[in-house]
């Protein structure tokens, strides 16, 4: 902050200092040469005139002075512009204030006319400045002076992408105590927890015959010494096995 309005406070000044020394070359009334000096709207129309009329030393000498007039726009305007379109925008700026310049010469001094050729080479010392130091100094201020504001905007957009780019997540509903039992029950008998059933749990029931079907009990199976029942064995309740115990008899 304090680099940037000391640069600013050096750049107005000099933009002052030199308003003054350029009203004080282009508005001084010249009375010599009222009877001479003519409006030129031609570009080059003054700048042959220069090369014909003029000899070398006065020709530069009146063409260096007009392009030296504009080399302070090229090194203080950047200052002031914006970064984009810098060079557009001194240029544009340096030659409106010449036109201006001129457009009171021809009007309210006397011996002083307006040229075109003199908007051309101003606006020529002024691009001249810009590209030998202006360019260089005006970007490493800019650099400087605006970095900071650059990374706290930075800064400040981090958590706003991170927040775009993080998807909304719904928290899932929690069953309730009740829903929980309901869903979840008793197991029943013969069954585990996942739902299948037991084994060795349950014991095979033996059905237990009674005499009441028959009215007597029934005799096991006459079996033989390998443990199956033997061939022709009489069966209880029948005729044959009431001969046998007669016989026995």
């Amino acid at each position: 902050m304090l680099l940037r309005v000391t640069v600013l406070t050096v750049v107005l000044l000099g933009l002052v200092a030199f308003s003054i020394l350029l009203a004080k070359v282009t508005l001084t009334p010249s009375p010599a040469s009222e009877g001479i000096v003519t409006s030129n709207l031609r570009p080059g129309r003054s700048l042959r005139q220069y090369a014909e009329d003029y000899t070398f030393l006065a020709a530069c000498k009146q063409a260096g002075g007009n392009v030296l007039l504009g080399v302070p726009f090229g090194l203080l305007l950047p200052f002031l512009v914006p970064r984009r379109l810098r060079m557009f925008s001194m240029t544009l700026l340096t030659a409106a204030a010449m036109v201006l310049v001129e457009l009171v010469q021809g009007a309210l001094v006397t011996g002083r006319a307006f040229d075109i050729d003199d908007v051309i080479l101003n606006t020529s010392g002024a691009l001249l400045g810009y590209f030998l130091l202006g360019r260089r100094i005006s970007h490493s201020y800019h650099a400087h002076a605006h970095t900071p504001r650059a990374e706290a905007v930075e800064r400040e957009a981090e958590p706003k992408a991170t927040e775009r780019k993080t998807p909304f997540r719904s928290k899932a509903k929690t069953p309730t105590k009740a829903g929980a039992k309901k869903k979840t029950g008793t197991p029943k008998a013969g069954t585990t927890k996942a739902g299948t059933p037991a084994r060795g749990t349950t014991k095979a029931k033996e059905p237990v015959e009674t005499g009441a079907r028959t009215g007597s009990t029934r005799l096991p199976k006459a079996r033989g010494s390998s443990g199956r029942p033997t061939a022709g064995a009489a069966q209880p309740g029948s005729g044959r096995a009431l001969l046998d115990r007669l016989r026995r008899r």
